[in-house]
């Protein structure tokens, strides 16, 4: 039976969130040295590797997994998608847009198990949040619409933010409507970062993005921050933490990170946030909770009415 959140759980969750929270700055604050798709591609590799390393030492390529390697592999391509757009949203627009459009995947997530899995039909609550999201989303895009000029290079920016959390919503939706829900996460992590790993740098490739690079300081760091401790530790801890604690819980947790992600936007790169942004990132953080811990809020709502 999985656990309630107690000390240890926030502790590791607040630390966790930072963490992916920081994952923006640091791609934001190398990206003179080492462009971001490339950035993107190498993470991915250095974490693929660690990766494959633990599931060989622990001996656990298994039999058991066939039937995964075609949704792997479409999973795969949709993750190097996300941090495709991921990395084009950084060159347009500010890491604080970035952090609050990508966290819209749960909404893309609870919307297409909807249509392909029988047993995740939305409730009228969620539905709500759905609605209350894409107002918060309509309202962020106006901090650019709304201008004296209309900002089209962070618009463009914001878009491609907005299909990273897309893309990021879709991959649960394949997991869970596949022979990946069966299998262990270890390996549908490593689908993802191997199979990103090959189609960004193909594309930093073809797109010259790989002539720009220089190891410094900062350049490494970003890539250690992001290889080994975002992609590697961060994660396996993640799935660690869903297998001891209640689900609903963790997720709750998890929109720390696009707060941290503006709040750390703001002190080290200086980005500017309009007002509309700020009501629309609330918007849209209130139509993610309600989303995902709809059950919660049904009970709580139901104790209300006692």
């Amino acid at each position: 039976m999985r656990k309630p959140a107690d000390f240890f759980m926030i502790q590791t969750m607040l630390i966790i969130c930072i963490t992916w929270s920081l994952q923006q700055i640091f791609i934001k604050l190398a990206a003179n040295d080492i462009t971001p798709i490339m950035q993107a591609s190498l993470r991915n590799g250095i974490a693929a590797l660690l990766v494959g390393l633990m599931i060989v030492i622990k001996k656990g390529w298994s039999p058991s997994w066939k039937g995964t390697l075609k949704p792997g592999i479409i999973t795969g391509i949709i993750f190097a998608g996300e941090f495709l757009f991921i990395a084009l949203g950084l060159q347009y627009t500010s890491a604080s847009h970035i952090a609050i459009f990508l966290y819209t995947g749960p909404i893309f997530t609870a919307l297409g198990l909807n249509f392909f899995v029988a047993t995740e039909r939305l409730k009228p609550l969620q539905w709500i949040g759905i609605t209350i999201c894409f107002i918060g989303i309509l309202t962020a895009f106006g901090s650019s619409l709304l201008q004296n000029e209309i900002d089209i290079t962070s618009l463009l920016g914001d878009f491609f933010g907005l299909l990273a959390g897309l893309f990021l919503g879709s991959i649960t939706v394949i997991i869970r409507s596949t022979k990946l829900s069966e299998a262990p996460p270890t390996l549908t992590l490593f689908y993802q970062l191997l199979i990103g790993f090959i189609i960004l740098l193909i594309i930093a490739l073809i797109s010259g993005q790989s002539a720009i690079f220089h190891l410094t300081p900062i350049a490494i760091s970003s890539l250690i921050f992001q290889g080994v401790i975002v992609s590697f530790i961060s994660y396996l801890i993640w799935f660690w933490l869903l297998r001891k604690y209640v689900a609903t819980t963790l997720t709750i947790f998890t929109l720390m990170t696009p707060i941290f992600g503006v709040g750390f936007g703001v002190l080290i790169l200086n980005d500017k946030l309009t007002t509309n942004f700020i009501i629309g990132a609330i918007f849209i953080l209130l139509g993610i909770l309600l989303v995902s811990n709809e059950a919660t809020l049904s009970r709580f709502i139901k104790r209300l009415h006692k």
